[in-house]
């Protein structure tokens, strides 16, 4: 397995991640068995995050007796305050029964509110910053939908890493957020290589990210096989032809409609209905499974019947999404769900 330096951290991790999400979907030991299927492959680099289910508790249980050394794990948190991060720092270390994480993220700072909240006197940078001191934590990074944000984000100097939306649909991070990070060290994580679950074939996405030999591809794997095939494209290293670059162009186009990058900018809706995060939930409910997906955004989808369908979400979003139209197709997915007549079908 190829390897990837995380920037200035001096980590070296293999060149594909282990995303801890889609284990959540199977049954404990067949979820630890994926993991240990990934460290028999040379997979070295596990992610995961408090928030991701027993996640943590399944990627404990697959390194118990591996050399700890060997591995770098990166979990994270999406606390604002420097106790809700330190709870959640401390119940990661039991849950993955382990003394320390290698690397630790704030979790989708996607705000400027929120980041004057985690910046600030008692906030989550505080908390991080003591566990760095206690030793339970080694090495701090940052996750995050707004690639403007990251910016201003990376300029502070505080983050050590950077995790974004990165793959050959959504790839404005190559011209803004890589350049920034590598003139500044800061190591760079590609999240939804597949683009949120809307790319089905790994072939062309894995191969496109493999372009860049400093980036740490993180895939979310929910079963054996899909380890062997990620891992096989990654050491074949076969470069792109004319051809399948014409393909990415195409799947760009078409596909490109549908994703959300999370950044927040359709909202607030006057009428008070949860755009980004029903925009979102066909790639939550395929990660995390219907039922739950449900279980998150329910409460705020009831607000959806008072949209006025008066376009101004789409008027602010910067990637001309046709929101309203979208939403209509989600509610009918979200709806389905809650009379149990959803099938998987692809939303």
């Amino acid at each position: 397995m190829k390897s990837v330096s995380l920037g200035r951290t001096g980590l070296t991790v293999s060149q594909v991640g282990f995303g801890g999400i889609p284990i959540t979907r199977r049954a404990f030991e067949d979820g630890v068995a994926v993991v240990r299927r990934a460290l028999d492959a040379g997979i070295t680099f596990l992610d995961t995050a408090n928030a991701y289910l027993d996640s943590e508790e399944k990627i404990g249980r697959a390194i118990a007796g591996r050399e700890r050394e060997s591995l770098v794990i990166a979990s994270k948190s999406g606390a604002s305050t420097k106790q809700g991060i330190l709870e959640h720092i401390d119940l990661s270390l039991r849950r993955l029964r382990t003394d320390y994480v290698d690397l630790y993220q704030l979790h989708n700072v996607s705000r400027a509110e929120a980041w004057e909240v985690i910046s600030g006197s008692g906030g989550a940078l505080e908390g991080l910053r003591s566990a760095v001191e206690a030793g339970k934590v080694r090495h701090v990074g940052l996750t995050s939908h707004s690639l403007d944000l990251t910016e201003t984000l990376l300029a502070t100097g505080f983050f050590e890493t950077v995790m974004v939306p990165f793959n050959m649909v959504v790839h404005e991070a190559a011209e803004k957020t890589l350049p920034t990070a590598r003139a500044k060290g800061i190591g760079v994580i590609a999240m939804k290589p597949m683009a949120g679950g809307q790319l089905e074939e790994a072939n062309l996405p894995i191969r496109w990210l493999c372009q860049f030999p400093d980036v740490e591809v993180l895939v979310g794997f929910e079963r054996e096989e899909e380890v062997d095939e990620v891992v096989r494209l990654v050491e074949a290293s076969e470069p792109l032809t004319q051809a399948e670059l014409e393909e990415i162009d195409r799947l760009r186009q078409e596909t490109g409609r549908l994703f959300c990058r999370r950044c927040g900018y359709c909202q607030p809706c006057p009428q008070g209905v949860p755009v980004t995060n029903m925009m979102v939930f066909p790639s939550f409910m395929r990660r995390f499974g219907p039922e739950v997906a449900a279980q998150r955004f329910g409460a705020g989808f009831e607000k959806f019947h008072s949209c006025l369908d008066c376009g101004e979400c789409e008027e602010k979003c910067p990637y001309h999404l046709p929101i309203r139209e979208r939403l209509r197709e989600i509610i009918v997915v979200y709806e389905g769900i809650r009379a149990g007549t959803h099938t998987e079908e692809k939303t």
